[in-house]
């Protein structure tokens, strides 16, 4: 059968739930035991028109569907998607590249090379460094630690990829109280073991002093590294870099960044300052579907020297042939097999440019600090942190936090995700959709508003319940 009548449909279905997207419902109306009963059971037999397929997917699965894309969700820290991302992703798939072989495959790694390189401009980190691409931040920072740990061993004569940890020096990791838990998985995966924590202050900071303190007991020439983070989950506060990392770097340590989302405020010279002395670093992981507006799955590791890098992740066998130079992209990821996830971050930064990738950067900052106005407006609401980026954590004089964000998320106007931060239930709003406008803004301190009051949400013409979708009224027939 031809792939045009497929893809056709496959168009229409897509199409439609981006053009719904600002006003669909941005929960689910549906949960998981609809879900099974829609598309479980046994086996079929026997298949069906490869059309029917994809309108059996599409109508099905709509209800059950979270609207990331709308401009009022800010749960955790998702972002939307940039049209230009989303088309590229579309060839991506077509293409249907295995993005591992330089030289095989030449279109996808130099879109991807070129994209690395357009990410230090932007981001001004060290050029020359190697950047790869992964499914997100947290094999960002697996890939960002797991070249560190060979270098800091490799540094003490200790090959790790021929003898292993099994005898080896202890590696020393040091961490904020407050960093992203992935660093934790990814010390798991890497084997070694959980971190040190340093102290914090009340925005989630890593205390200089206690940094301080904490290095001074590890023992002289023992393997060392530091994770330090730009944009805490809750707060959005980020490391003081220029201090930190001196004092890393006087004992020896390589220094690792969590830059999830926060990294990307080194794109305009309004916010960069929140991550200055970032640079110093060995190491930085960030994500390109957060804050860039990338499709999942798509996160980014950057690492300084090549060589850690390329030692940590790359394999060599007969069948593949060398890349001198650049070197094979399979050399800088866990993946030796993979889609080509950076082809979508060239077309976002293609169709933004510098300017635009600034101006998207400051408007999802602005949007966050004029919801913290209005939400702290609010009777019983209070803003819990210093709004220095994108990120807003509210607390409740009730403590009703579960409660709000369950009416939240049942009226369909909004959605936010629970938490818990220094000791307290807070609610989490993340503004990282670039398609969030003033009036959702509006919109979404009236929710909030009446959420708290216990008012339930009017219904209206804006805030459809599409519990059940239509498919497209053009039918596209073999």
């Amino acid at each position: 059968m031809s792939d045009d009548a497929v893809l056709q449909r496959a168009l229409e279905h897509a199409r439609e739930w981006r053009a719904g997207a600002p006003e669909h419902r941005v929960g689910p109306s549906v949960g998981l035991e609809e879900m099974l009963a829609t598309f479980g059971g046994p086996l079929p037999e026997r298949g069906i028109d490869p059309v029917a397929v994809v309108d059996e997917l599409a109508t099905g699965a709509a209800p059950g569907l979270l609207n990331i894309q709308s401009g009022r969700f800010f749960g955790w820290v998702m972002g939307g998607t940039l049209p230009a991302a989303l088309g590229a992703d579309w060839l991506v798939s077509a293409w249907d590249q295995n993005a591992g072989l330089r030289d095989a495959m030449p279109a996808t790694a130099v879109l991807e090379e070129v994209a690395g390189d357009w990410l230090l401009e932007l981001l001004d980190l060290p050029r020359g460094a190697d950047v790869g691409f992964v499914t997100g931040a947290t094999m960002a920072n697996f890939t960002g630690l797991a070249a560190a740990r060979f270098a800091v061993l490799d540094r003490v004569g200790w090959d790790v990829h021929r003898d292993g940890l099994t005898g080896a020096p202890r590696v020393h990791v040091l961490v904020g109280a407050e960093r992203h838990d992935t660093v934790d998985l990814a010390l798991r995966y890497l084997g070694l073991g959980a971190p040190t924590a340093v102290a914090a202050d009340s925005q989630g900071r890593t205390d200089p002093a206690a940094l301080a303190a904490a290095l001074r007991d590890v023992p002289d020439g023992e393997p060392l590294v530091v994770s330090l983070q730009a944009g805490n989950l809750h707060s959005g506060a980020f490391d003081a870099f220029p201090d930190l990392v001196s004092a890393a770097h006087d004992r020896g340590a390589w220094v690792h960044v969590d830059g999830a989302f926060g990294l990307w405020a080194r794109a305009t010279p309004r916010l960069a300052h929140l991550a200055a002395g970032v640079e110093a670093a060995d190491s930085w992981a960030t994500d390109a579907h957060k804050t860039l507006n990338v499709t999942y799955d798509c996160g980014i590791v950057v690492v300084r020297d090549p060589l850690a890098m390329r030692s940590a992740m790359g394999v060599h066998a007969s069948y593949l042939p060398d890349a001198p130079g650049p070197g094979n992209p399979f050399e800088k990821v866990p993946e030796l097999s993979r889609r080509a996830r950076g082809v979508p971050v060239w077309a976002a930064l293609r169709s933004l440019g510098r300017e635009g990738a600034a101006e998207q950067v400051e408007r999802l900052a602005a949007r966050a600090r004029h919801l913290a106005d209005g939400l702290a407006g609010l009777p019983g609401v209070e803003v819990l942190n210093d709004v220095v980026y994108t990120q807003v954590c509210l607390g409740l004089d009730d403590d009703r936090v579960e409660e709000v964000c369950a009416s939240l998320t049942s009226s369909g106007e909004v959605w936010m995700s629970p938490s818990r931060w220094q000791g307290r239930d807070v609610i989490r709003v993340s503004v990282s959709n670039a398609a969030t406008t003033e009036d959702d803004v509006r919109r979404t301190v009236e929710a909030v508003r009446r959420a708290v009051s216990g008012q339930s949400a009017e219904t209206s013409e804006r805030s459809p319940d599409h519990s059940v979708w239509k498919t497209p009224s053009r039918s596209v027939r073999r």
